[in-house]
């Protein structure tokens, strides 16, 4: 699931982003990358907390509905339109089956080494990176 989010700039300040379907999500960051990435957790966050108090997230609108919202001209003056994927973290990891290129999975395992990481941890991150940037 993709949500989009409003971000905003004043002068002199971190950037601001807000989600028009996700009422009180917010978050910042000091630049546009940081910021962004920043969403995504906050989504995350968001989204696990709704669920705690046995509420779900809403359904998010595409483009098009959020641009002929009229409810949301103000909000939307000034704001750089992006997408944020849902990156929900459950907190429990499951075994899959995947099949890669034995060229790939070498290469893989030798970052994941370079990095102090297992082969499973270093896929998982590869994938949330992907995800997010």
């Amino acid at each position: 699931m993709r949500y989009i989010a409003f971000i905003h700039k004043e002068p002199d300040s971190a950037y601001g982003v807000s989600f028009p379907d996700v009422p009180g999500c917010i978050s910042a960051g000091d630049t546009l990358e940081e910021a962004a990435k920043n969403a995504v957790e906050a989504l995350s966050g968001h989204a696990r907390l709704l669920e705690a108090d046995g509420e779900t997230l809403p359904q998010p609108r595409g483009y098009d509905a959020i641009l002929a919202d009229p409810s949301l001209e103000e909000e939307r003056l000034g704001a750089m339109l992006t997408v944020v994927p849902l990156v929900r973290d459950r907190g429990a990891t499951t075994r899959i089956n995947v099949s890669l290129d034995q060229g790939l999975l070498e290469a893989i395992d030798a970052a994941a080494r370079l990095r102090g990481q297992t082969r499973s941890a270093f896929i998982a991150s590869a994938v949330k990176h992907e995800l997010v940037e």
